[in-house]
């Protein structure tokens, strides 16, 4: 999913106050001043090329009989206090930013739904992460969630298979504005006064391998109808099975919107008839969830549906590609990664972010990185200082980069002639590329966690993308002890 080029627009809250909306009788006061939210609030599109609407972002819906106008917020996977255990072997990483970063996503959903005024909010589920007990967690949750009924904001949350796991759904008790779907079965809630009706169906438990959406209920004639599903679709082979189901499935329900969590990378299946998005997560967690995160934010005016990516996210993850080919010495070096670097600290607005580094490609400059590592990453950590303001954190240097071919050849008696001969064949040969993978790696895959086995942080060893850039990692490493021991 490439950029999809937006401009930023910051939003201002409005100065008056805001009278009774939607299904619900509360009034929403805001204050009375203008309010201009952080450089970070930003309605930056989160890259969907994938997303065919023209421009403007404009589609026509089925026409909505009830109000003129309705507007929602599609968020999903929240995953509030989410542990990132480990962060104290990392030197100079921001602990407490990266701590709080999913409490302030979610700060800035609510600020986001107050000032657009919207009618109400769908969590497609995730809201908090597996069974972390702390309650604190909960009553932080609760608190935003009555912000937004002081705003006469209703939320309607369908759990996720984090959800289900999870000791402060069991314990906690929601604000009245937040209404939770069923387990047992599929159940709608009705919002009469905008002619809505919302159709869900939450797990019971963390593992749901049946299709919940083929048995969710047939559409509110002539209403504007929003399926809420917590899904691991068909195809997406990264996820482990969460009522899985089908994009003919979905279609054959006749709804207008699907709302889709679990899968925390933002993607547009269907633009239209109807709309099917999965939103992604409100906040990236590890370099495994990079670039913009946040929330759809849909207008239905006059039976045409706008659909606006918004980015909430407070602290941006990348991982920045530094090819090293074509660089003769070490200041070319520091004015290439220089310039990436500015443009990926400005891609993220400014915000805080957490840069992984891949060196790649082939020249000169190998020797010295690999020769002199430590040197080489205090080097572009400075860099990275500079070029961000002091905004940007170095997590990791991969070094993935090598020689430039021919230049070291293993003699005919050295080990690593057969190795780097054994890669070129499995290059050559896909088959038995999987084939090799299915041995050399059962074993190192039945110990690895769950989550990194199948979840949605898996590293993918059933993917043959994946395994072929394995492959190139191991020969970058080779390599490179050849030119460890070159004279």
């Amino acid at each position: 999913m490439g950029d999809s080029g937006g401009q930023v627009r910051q939003y201002r809250r409005p100065s008056r106050a805001v009278h009774p909306r939607g299904a619900s009788s509360l009034r929403r006061v805001m204050g009375g001043s203008s309010y201009e939210p952080p450089a970070w609030h930003d309605d930056r599109a989160l890259g969907a090329s994938s997303d065919p609407l023209p421009t403007g972002g404009r589609r026509a819906a089925r026409p909505t009989p009830g109000r003129a106008r309705v507007k929602f917020i599609h968020c999903s996977d929240l995953h509030v206090d989410s542990p990132l255990d480990g962060l104290e072997r990392y030197p100079g990483a921001p602990v407490e930013a990266l701590r709080g970063a999913t409490r302030e996503a979610l700060v800035n959903l609510v600020d986001l739904a107050v000032s657009r005024e919207v009618d109400f909010v769908v969590v497609a589920g995730d809201v908090f992460d597996g069974d972390w007990r702390d309650m604190n967690t909960g009553l932080f949750f609760n608190a935003q969630m009555r912000r937004l009924e002081r705003a006469g904001i209703p939320v309607y949350v369908k759990k996720g298979n984090h959800d289900a796991a999870s000791e402060i759904t069991r314990a906690l008790a929601l604000p009245a504005n937040v209404h939770e779907f069923p387990t047992g079965r599929a159940a709608t809630f009705r919002i009469e006064a905008l002619k809505v009706a919302l159709h869900g169906r939450s797990f019971a438990d963390r593992a749901v391998p049946e299709d919940l959406a083929a048995a969710y209920p047939d559409p509110v004639p002539g209403w504007f109808n929003v399926g809420v599903l917590h899904t691991s679709l068909a195809g997406y082979a990264a996820h482990d099975p969460y009522a899985p189901t089908s994009l003919d499935t979905l279609r054959g329900r006749g709804y207008d919107y699907w709302a889709l969590g679990h899968v925390h990378a933002r993607e547009v299946l269907q633009a239209h008839g109807p709309r099917i998005v999965y939103c992604g997560n409100l906040q990236g967690r590890h370099a495994g969830e990079t670039g913009p995160k946040g929330c759809e934010l849909v207008d239905v005016t006059a039976g045409e549906l706008r659909a606006e990516p918004v980015a909430l996210d407070v602290l941006r993850w990348s991982v920045i590609a530094l090819p090293i080919d074509g660089l003769a010495d070490v200041a070319d070096f520091r004015r290439s990664v220089e310039a990436a670097m500015r443009a990926a600290h400005a891609a993220a607005g400014g915000r805080l972010s957490a840069w992984r580094l891949r060196l790649e490609g082939e020249g000169p400059l190998h020797r010295w990185l690999s020769a002199e590592p430590d040197m080489a990453r205090a080097e572009l950590c400075s860099i990275a200082d500079a070029a961000s303001d002091g905004r940007a954190w170095v997590e990791k240097v991969l070094l993935r980069c090598r020689e430039p071919a021919g230049a070291l050849r293993p003699g005919p008696d050295d080990p690593l002639s057969d190795c780097l001969a054994l890669v070129a064949e499995l290059r050559a040969d896909p088959t038995r590329l999987r084939a090799f993978a299915d041995g050399a790696l059962r074993e190192l895959s039945a110990k690895l966690p769950p989550a990194l086995r199948g979840g949605a942080q898996s590293i993918g060893l059933d993917d043959p993308a994946m395994l072929d850039t394995l492959l190139g990692e191991a020969e970058a490493l080779l390599l490179e002890r050849l030119a460890r021991a070159a004279p």
